[in-house]
């Protein structure tokens, strides 16, 4: 019997037609990159890409075809699209192509001088581009064959040291520099285990070669630092497999120069399938998809969009409501994928995923019918703000904040007790249903100071005490970047080195921690002295913001409050974005940027204007989170349905269609006993209490480990385990939770006793269970079961048990 009503249960999906037109595009704009060339020296050039972009939002590389001229002929010289120097001076390039025109300013300063090659900015950059400094060949940590670099180049001076000091003699021959092992092996003349690496004509070998011809020279003084790298065009919408666009890269440097590096520049492309991207940086289009293109120079990796549609698609957007600027940016989007969003729930659906996401509850069946009643405009947006005062809103909250902030009670109880747990926790709770901004609740965890009783917040400083690991936290809690790798050497895919690494730490080197007269309590205080050291060369290291300045800091001031004070304002870019990013994460299913807490630039926003315009109208909001929830909930990305349509099928990144979500362990055990009406008993809370509230990360049931409760170790989004298993759904099936909550709750029962007919209890269990009635032929097919009286119960407690374990129930959809 139950087996019949199991396989009854399924859901049902079906296609929404392609639109077409044979509108034929145009010429909308037209782009040069960059938008201005400034050369310094003989050896400076600077490559040219100009771009066509049509009003289909195709873009094409037009460089080739377009018409290109210059106001002094004199000053420079062009050739495969490069401009290099000739003599000084001041003109401009004049760009012409299908009817449209640009100028760009142009700057040529000694045209005429060769300066001696550098080892910091001329060989370093080879052994980067040739990848003799990655951890598969010389960076790693013992080497290879005999040889070392640091890993990604962050010791410099010490690769210097080891390549012209360690052998002497046997890897650089300045007596004849072509013999320079160094080379001979790149080449591949002598035997190498990484083959060979370039050609002798090429232009890393040149400058390698050019570099022993001088004398092997280490660089004298201060050497300008690359400041920044773009990477252009920053967006690329590609039609056709085998579509061309090439890339340049330029960097500027400390000393306010620039340089093209496009020759020394690492490309990559996180999707090779949709784009490839050659060592050259020319870009080739081929499956429809899109890809993230990333250039490396330095320690500095920056990206820029693909988007690959089909040859010829023929596409028309439907003509769709949008709700809010959130609507807006995703059709943007949309629109140049040729990719049309699914239609809006029905209202059932609607009803029961806003209760889910929004208060971890289902509504009644009163409340079901209520809202599936109401004919007047404006409903949803009725149930979410009544959703928002609900009490139940700051639990979800809660519980998320104390996954992140790692609330639990230590293994030495004096360390982290009970009590700091409870406090901590209501701490959290009172700031939620205040609806405190979140960049003052984050300012008073950074700076929290005094007897963690009397002031919970310091809290904060007891979870962790190792500083470096502290410091990780809070760059992942606050701004959702994992800078763990930076701590042994450069970032291989982000732009945070070893001196960011250390520097960030700083801030926290000088905080004080003393047990008050109870030893349950930590007094959090500024020590005023102390500091962190840099493993290479042991060097005292200054604060410094991640991606920002070095502060200035007066005296004894605590080093805490000015890191909270740039870490909450708008000037740190970062902190919003990674807040509004974990907020829409929760109610869409998936990141923007996802992993939420993998902010680098190798794990790029799927939607990056998005992100930002949520960022600043969170910002402009002064950091209201119940307006940022009401911007997402209201919005028609949040309220579409999961039926997927012929262009959308494929889809996972762009929010086209809702998520089937899995239901998280605390919320799925709190509404089994809410639609059996049974309570839970969890230690050190009252009997009733719902799983969201447990307060301490080692309280877990079976049931709740078994469908991944957070066990707050660390600060890892990972830590919440939402993907669904063969021990789940054998739990489900023959576990105790279900059986025992349908007996105790004896549901079916207390209808029948109140003259319910079979076909009302089993409406009523579908309210309960799926926030909808069942249809005509459900319940036909479901009545089919019932045959006896005296059988009616128990076929009733079947169909609630199958119900409960239907993929419907579980999961959020």
């Amino acid at each position: 019997m139950r087996k019949s009503v199991i396989q009854f249960v399924v859901g049902l999906f079906c296609a929404v037609p392609l639109l077409v037109s044979a509108k034929a595009p145009e010429l909308v704009d037209l782009r040069v990159f960059p938008a201005d060339i400034n050369l310094k020296t003989a050896r400076d050039r600077q490559s040219v890409v100009v771009q066509a972009v049509y009003a289909d939002g195709v873009t094409r590389d037009v460089t080739a075809q377009s018409s290109i001229s210059f106001a002094d002929k004199g000053l420079v010289k062009f050739e495969n699209a490069t401009v290099h120097p000739l003599a000084d001076g001041a003109t401009e390039m004049k760009i012409k192509f299908s009817g449209r025109a640009l100028t760009i300013p142009v700057k040529v300063e000694s045209a005429k001088n060769e300066p001696a090659m550098s080892f910091k900015l001329d060989v370093m950059p080879v052994f980067m581009k040739a990848g003799c400094n990655s951890g598969g060949c010389h960076g790693a940590s013992r080497g290879k064959d005999g040889f070392r670099l640091s890993l990604f180049g962050y010791d410099p001076d010490g690769d210097y040291a080891r390549l012209t000091t360690e052998n002497i003699a046997r890897r650089i021959n300045l007596a004849i520099p072509e013999e320079s092992l160094l080379l001979e092996k790149s080449i591949g003349r002598v035997q190498h285990t990484g083959g060979e690496l370039f050609k002798a004509d090429s232009e890393l070998y040149q400058t390698v070669l050019r570099w022993l011809k001088e004398g092997a020279q280490k660089d004298a003084g201060q050497v300008p630092k690359v400041v920044s790298v773009d990477l252009y065009p920053k967006e690329l919408v590609l039609e056709g497999t085998g579509a061309t666009h090439r890339m340049t890269v330029r960097a500027k440097y400390s000393d306010g120069t620039d340089r093209d590096v496009t020759s020394l520049a690492v490309f990559m492309s996180n999707n090779d399938v949709a784009a490839a991207i050659s060592k050259e940086g020319v870009v080739t289009a081929g499956a429809r998809g899109e890809a993230f293109l990333m250039a490396r120079f330095e320690t500095h990796t920056v990206g820029a969009q693909a988007l690959v549609i089909p040859k010829g698609l023929k596409f028309t957007f439907p003509e769709t409501t949008e709700n809010n600027y959130i609507d807006k940016l995703i059709h943007a989007k949309l629109k140049k994928l040729r990719i049309a969003p699914s239609e809006l729930a029905d209202d059932a659906t609607f009803l029961r995923r806003a209760y889910l996401d929004l208060i971890g509850q289902l509504p009644s069946p009163q409340e079901v019918r209520s809202f599936q009643a109401d004919i007047s405009t404006g409903k949803r947006e009725r149930v979410i703000d009544e959703l928002l005062n609900r009490p139940e809103f700051a639990d979800i909250w809660v519980m998320k904040w104390s996954e992140l902030l790692q609330i639990r009670v230590a293994d030495q109880v004096l360390r982290f007790s009970n009590k700091s747990v409870r406090q901590y926790h209501d701490w959290l709770g009172d700031q939620i249903r205040e609806n405190v901004p979140v960049n003052k609740m984050a300012g008073a965890l950074l700076t929290a100071t005094g007897p963690s009783f009397q002031n919970p917040a310091a809290n904060f400083y007891k979870v962790e005490t190792d500083t470096l690991k502290l410091t990780e936290n809070v760059a992942q809690v606050f701004m959702g970047m994992r800078i763990q790798c930076a701590q042994c050497h450069n970032h291989p895919f982000d732009r945070w080195t070893m001196d960011d690494y250390y520097s960030f730490a700083a801030f926290f080197a000088q905080i004080g921690r003393k047990n008050g007269e109870d030893p349950r309590e930590t007094i959090v205080f500024n020590r005023g002295g102390g500091g962190v050291r840099h493993p290479v060369g042991n060097k005292d290291m200054p604060p410094k913001f991640l991606g920002g300045d070095v502060p200035e800091i007066k005296g004894g001031q605590d080093r805490r409050e000015v890191l909270a004070n740039w870490m909450i304002s708008p000037e740190n870019p970062y902190f919003a974005r990674n807040f509004v990013n974990i907020v829409w994460a929760h109610f869409l299913g998936k990141g923007i940027i996802d992993p939420v807490d993998d902010v680098r630039v190798s794990n790029p926003a799927s939607n990056p204007e998005l992100l930002d315009e949520l960022a600043k109208q969170f910002v402009a909001s002064n950091f209201d989170f119940k307006k940022l929830v009401r911007d997402i909930c209201n919005s028609r990305a949040y309220q579409l349905s999961v039926k997927s349509n012929e262009t959308n099928a494929g889809d996972d990144r762009n929010f086209a269609k809702a998520n089937i979500r899995r239901i998280r362990a605390e919320v799925l055990l709190d509404i089994t006993g809410q639609v059996t009406e049974t309570q839970e008993k969890f230690p050190g809370l009252p009997q009733g209490s719902r799983a969201v509230e447990i307060p301490d990360g080692r309280i877990s049931t079976y049931f709740l480990t078994t469908f991944g409760r957070a066990t707050r170790e660390t600060p890892c989004s990972c830590e919440v385990k939402m993907e669904p298993n063969l021990s789940q759904a054998l739990h489900l099936l023959n576990g105790d939770t279900v059986n025992n909550k349908i007996q105790r709750g004896a549901i079916v029962r207390n209808l029948l006793k109140q003259g319910k007919t079979p076909d009302q209890v089993i409406e009523e269990l579908y309210l309960r269970c799926l926030s909808r009635p069942p249809t005509a032929e459900e319940l036909t097919k479901l009545k089919a079961f019932i045959q006896d009286e005296k059988t009616t119960e128990t076929v009733l407690n079947d169909i609630f048990w199958s119900l409960l374990n239907s993929k419907e129930f579980v999961f959020n959809h």
